[in-house]
């Protein structure tokens, strides 16, 4: 493992630790600036991932809670579920503000899997549910927001 370039591929971890043991040494020349690009490219996109990932599933229980018939027994584990999910959505917000530019764009893409999977775990048709979100963001987001059942 003679290059931070070969050590990207060998041990993955073990590159971690010595490009951030160079960068904090100043030794900027031992850095594989290649692979730390792509790195960090790579860490924004998951937290943007991780946004769209709680956002569906807020969406898919809001659309699970607000039309699916019955007892609605399973109500509370939705319940459990979207105040999860918002929770990390805060937190994620809170970490990385600018992802709020982000949210109403997300939603849009997020919708029409959440409504299709709610249609699927439900065995609901499709047509149950509305074509577009009929939450607003702030609505979405908001702890004490819950459809009427």
């Amino acid at each position: 493992m003679s290059t931070n370039a070969e050590l990207y591929e060998q041990d993955f971890y073990l590159w971690c630790l010595e490009t951030c043991a160079s960068l904090g040494a100043g030794e900027f020349d031992a850095v594989d600036v290649r692979h730390l690009i792509e790195e960090i490219r790579d860490l924004g996109n998951n937290v943007r991932s991780a946004l769209e990932s709680d956002l569906g599933i807020v969406i898919l229980h809001l659309l699970k809670w607000q039309y699916q018939p019955g007892d609605r027994q399973d109500s509370h584990s939705w319940e459990d579920s979207i105040v999860e999910h918002r929770r990390r959505l805060h937190r994620l917000l809170k970490k990385s503000p600018s992802l709020k530019a982000h949210l109403t764009t997300a939603v849009e893409e997020e919708y029409p899997s959440a409504r299709q999977r709610a249609a699927a775990q439900t065995r609901l048709p499709r047509t149950t549910f509305p074509e577009a979100c009929p939450w607003t963001v702030e609505q979405i987001l908001d702890n004490d927001f819950f459809p009427a059942l």
